[in-house]
């Protein structure tokens, strides 16, 4: 157990001698680097979120998936720990039947914002949540500009100042603090949630680190890769009414060779799918690639290759991501990517993507970012020894951060501790064929990521295999058993493919 409840005491001394306080009285309590701007009483299904759903106060329409809500107390606090810091933060306690425990979410891209919806999720289930903006608004990189102690907010501070701050209002409110602390993000949130082991070990319990992008420099050269592929020349241009060809092809090629032919590929990175297969042997159409549209998609699935010592610097897309290829591959480069290189590289609002040499340039972006955003240390041993747990997932599918990038990460650290036996007892990681990015895509990527890491954490059942299922206009159409890497699930040879009762998990 992570807990900290001494030093979470202590910052709340100011208002609490282990008897609870009042929500509104949380108003003055005194903390360091902090403002707490809001102390608010919400009654059962009265709260409203701020005009556009920011959850910052204001007025705004009544939400019906608010109208189940519990009562809580809602405190809104701002964090200053570098005079240039600007931090703001959403907590959220329930006036009832707390479960003792605290969530931190988990945010996306470079988003700086707070939703309701998260939280309200974890009020629900009886959590105390908060949620940060990370330290500006919007959702590009361009507070990064000038702004060095910003970028380190957004890197790291924010989340860590967050959950200390968090902890000792819940010990004030409450009494007492949280028994056990969890993280729960996806894509940014899942490299959060990597960052805060890998910095601060003592934060949390247990963290789902979904879809991480932990690879935040590689994430950003890929995209610049895969831009550079599609509009370095434009007759290398793949229009996306020809992704659902190169998808049924790549599907065609590798679909059955896990046994099951179920429009999933279970392990992309054992197919061999070459998209010249799809070469026009005429004119241009709609079911085939031209001689440079099939260069282009060569190089979507080849990932970033140094031009000089022709070493894949980070991995490319897989088969069967193919029906996402916009996101990254679509008419304007993956902004998320090429922000990277504006605001924090070349400190250039105007910088051309085209620009970019895959030699030297990848250098000077891991020495901009100088390991702030980037969340790739293996070293989780401070972690693992203080008994914390890491629930990871990602969609073989992802169109966003290559499937490709987990596998990578978890083989790191398992090559930095020892080996499976020295990790399986806190860290394991489930690949999901078919999914995309944090979720979506053909694939089974229903299923309760919380629920699994708390009866890990708190009943010690650590997940050999998790259940999870494929919803169609709100039906599960099909279940199956996701694995922990490197295993997969094998069809027993009889019974429906589409049940989950039918399949094992096992080492291939």
């Amino acid at each position: 157990m992570l807990r900290t409840s001494c030093a979470i005491l202590a910052l709340a001394f100011a208002a609490t001698a282990s008897a609870a306080a009042t929500c509104e009285s949380l108003s003055s309590l005194a903390l360091k680097d902090t403002t707490i701007t809001t102390a608010q009483a919400v009654a059962a299904g009265a709260f409203v979120p701020a005009e556009g759903g920011g959850g910052r106060g204001g007025k705004g329409k009544q939400g019906p998936s608010y109208s189940d809500l519990p009562a809580f107390c809602r405190v809104a606090f701002t964090l200053k720990p570098s005079s240039d810091s600007d931090i703001k933060v959403e907590l959220w306690m329930p006036a009832t039947g707390w479960n003792n425990k605290y969530e931190a979410d988990g945010n996306g891209g470079w988003t700086g914002s707070i939703t309701p919806n998260t939280l309200a999720v974890a009020l629900r289930r009886g959590y105390a949540v908060s949620m940060t903006d990370t330290g500006h608004e919007g959702g590009s990189a361009s507070f990064a500009l000038g702004h060095p102690e910003k970028i380190i907010d957004f890197g790291y501070r924010a989340v860590h100042e967050m959950a200390v701050k968090s902890k000792a209002i819940i010990a004030a409110f409450y009494g007492d603090g949280p028994r056990l602390s969890y993280w729960n993000g996806c894509s940014a949130g899942g490299k959060q949630g990597l960052k805060e082991a890998q910095m601060y070990p003592g934060d949390f319990d247990g963290i789902v680190a979904g879809t991480p992008v932990n690879d935040w420099v590689g994430r950003a050269v890929g995209a610049v890769w895969i831009a550079q592929a599609m509009h370095n020349d434009e007759a290398s241009y793949i229009p996306p009414a020809k992704y659902p060809a190169i998808h049924k092809a790549a599907l065609d090629a590798c679909d059955a060779l896990d046994g099951v032919k179920d429009g999933v590929i279970d392990e992309p990175q054992k197919c061999k799918f070459d998209p010249k297969v799809m070469e026009c042997k005429g004119a241009d159409a709609p079911d085939c690639l031209t001689p440079q549209q099939v260069e282009g998609a060569r190089k979507i699935y080849s990932g970033v290759i140094n031009p000089r010592t022709k070493e894949v610097i980070f991995p490319g897309l897989l088969p069967g991501s193919e029906m996402g290829w916009g996101t990254q591959a679509g008419a304007q480069p993956f902004g998320p990517g090429t922000d990277l290189f504006k605001y924090v590289v070349f400190n250039d609002e105007k910088w051309d993507y085209k620009t970019l040499n895959f030699d030297t340039g990848v250098a000077q972006a891991v020495k901009a970012d100088n390991n702030i955003m980037n969340a790739i240390d293996p070293n989780l041993k401070p972690y693992f020894d203080r008994g914390g747990k890491i629930l990871q997932y990602q969609g073989w599918a992802d169109q966003q951060m290559t499937g490709g990038n987990s596998p990578k990460y978890y083989q790191s650290v398992l090559e930095k501790l020892g080996g499976l036996s020295k990790v399986r007892d806190n860290y394991r990681l489930f690949m999901v064929p078919g999914m995309g990015h944090c979720g979506g895509g053909d694939g089974t990527e229903t299923f309760d990521k919380l629920e699994v890491l708390e009866q890990w954490v708190e009943a010690k059942k650590a997940p050999d295999q998790i259940i999870a299922s494929h919803v169609v206009n709100g039906t599960a159409v099909r279940t199956r058993p996701l694995c922990p890497y490197p295993q997969v699930a094998v069809y027993k040879g009889s019974g429906s493919t589409d049940e989950a009762a039918n399949f094992s998990c096992k080492a291939k």
